[in-house]
């Protein structure tokens, strides 16, 4: 019994290491200066996490003025991240979104707007029955401006529904693009029992709630 006391006192110990090294890790990430994303061609980009990067990325595709979303992740503290990996919950990573727009078109306010009407804003750690900190949300801001209007945005709805809105607020440091069989995925299996019982709803509940930022396909 002794051996076992031990042996248990031991891994709760490297556990309690672990944990406070992880999150020693994380949080350079959350406190590190952001990364501003030039803008080429005329597109800028951002980046959202809110779940499911199959869910994410077909919402932003109904809006004006997105030209693409990629999914990749984002947030961790770990290089080259894989959907294996990820899943873990240990690289810190969150599945995210890569928008590809144009600002004269659509504004980084609006997208924000998209991003907070788009999911459960008071799930932490998830969104329907995905669940674990790759599915948290966490929107990136780029510069102090973009700050400002998500922090302005996340206490409006805080005070007007007197609840608490999980989204993390963090510095956008880099965007790992993810396994190519990801990228377009309801488009490309447009029946897969995921897509229809998952995504399909929670993009019918956006377009119904924003009608009036929707590409005329949508």
């Amino acid at each position: 019994m002794k051996h076992l006391i031990s042996f248990f006192t031991l891994v709760l110990f490297c556990s309690c290491q672990n944990n406070a090294q992880t999150n020693k890790t994380q949080e350079a990430v959350i406190q590190a200066n952001p990364v501003e994303v030039p803008v080429e061609h005329g597109k800028a980009k951002a980046y959202f996490a809110s779940g499911c990067f199959w869910c994410v990325e077909v919402i932003y595709e109904s809006v004006k003025g997105v030209e693409e979303s990629i999914s990749g992740y984002s947030g961790g503290h770990t290089k080259n991240p894989t959907y294996e990996a990820s899943n873990t919950g240990k690289t810190g990573h969150a599945e995210a979104v890569e928008i590809i727009y144009d600002p004269k078109i659509v504004s980084f306010e609006t997208l924000v707007d998209v991003y907070f009407t788009s999911q459960n804003i008071t799930q932490v750690n998830g969104q329907g029955n995905d669940k674990g900190s790759q599915y948290r949300s966490i929107i990136f801001y780029q510069n102090e401006a973009q700050k400002q209007i998500i922090l302005k945005k996340k206490t409006e709805l805080e005070q007007q529904l007197k609840i608490k809105v999980a989204a993390e607020v963090y510095p956008f440091q880099k965007f790992w693009i993810a396994e190519d069989y990801h990228q377009d995925y309801e488009k490309k299996h447009p029946n897969h029992p995921y897509i229809q019982n998952v995504s399909i709803p929670r993009l019918n509940r956006f377009k119904s709630k924003m009608p009036h930022v929707l590409k005329d396909n949508h």
